[in-house]
């Protein structure tokens, strides 16, 4: 080996310890301790994902699904009405049949009760209950006299029913809070009234009640169907129709069926 060429090997061996340094120096941390070296991953495999948690709302169809049974109850305000030839039939049974005009309006009331939600699957769920409900209808007579109308004089009877009500409703979640509902209801009477009250001038001059219990039909049937919205903290709001489809006076003398519209709140847990 020539003399002249040692200066050449001694600059490339200087440059080549110096890039061994820098690479060991950069493999140290900022208090100069070295880093661990990563540990190798094979060829083809995917980096690991931090695994994604879904949190879905309390009352999603997927999570009533999986959430097992819940319980709940629910009250609110109801407006009844009767169907069929009943202006006359409940008029008759008060003992009072008046010769003027009869109009009907809807009885308002309320309902309260429990119920529980059974999920049968994603978006789906049975859910029975059992409600105590008011149901009825009010009839107005007036005096067939043009001449006495400055009387303001009015008959006033009033078909107040009462009723416990067992229906199994099926459930249907449209969106993780929208639902719709439907299903049968069996109806128990509980208490069954017609109140008469007669007022002139706006003063009432006769009031009276009258226990039809015993001619109405013990068990009524109906279909039930509706909407609801269920928040995630386990309140709900829901509005509905029971359209009744059995008459409802014991001895078939007239036909008489039970509708009612209702709105109300709900509480799940």
């Amino acid at each position: 080996m020539k003399i002249s060429r040692l200066p050449g090997g001694l600059a490339a061996a200087c440059l080549l310890f110096s890039a061994l340094a820098v690479s060991a120096q950069g493999a140290r941390d900022a208090y100069g301790n070295p880093k661990a070296a990563p540990s190798p991953r094979p060829m083809g495999t995917p980096a690991r994902r931090a695994p994604a948690t879904s949190q879905q709302p309390a009352y999603s169809p997927a999570a009533t699904s999986a959430g097992g049974v819940r319980f709940g109850f629910r009250a609110g305000l109801n407006v009844a009405d009767l169907q069929g030839d009943a202006v006359q039939s409940f008029t008759n049974l008060a003992g009072y049949v008046p010769n003027g005009a009869i109009t009907k309006e809807m009885r308002p009331g309320f309902y309260a009760g429990v119920f529980a939600t059974l999920p049968l699957g994603p978006g789906f769920a049975i859910e029975p209950g059992i409600t105590y409900a008011e149901k009825g209808a009010v009839l107005i007579g007036t005096l067939p006299f043009p001449a006495l109308d400055f009387l303001n004089a009015r008959v006033a009877g009033t078909a107040r029913l009462a009723y416990i009500d067992v229906p199994v409703l099926a459930k249907v979640y449209l969106t993780p809070s929208f639902y719709l509902y439907a299903g049968p209801q069996a109806s128990f009477l509980v208490s069954g009234k017609a109140r008469v009250d007669a007022s002139v001038l706006g003063f009432s001059a006769y009031k009276e009640d009258f226990d039809v219990a015993g001619q109405l039909r013990k068990v009524d049937f109906a279909a039930v169907g509706g909407l609801g919205y269920q928040f995630e903290n386990g309140l709900g709001l829901s509005a509905g129709y029971d359209y009744g489809f059995s008459s409802l006076d014991s001895g078939n003398r007239f036909q008489a069926y039970n509708r009612v519209a209702k709105v109300g709140l709900s509480y799940s847990f």
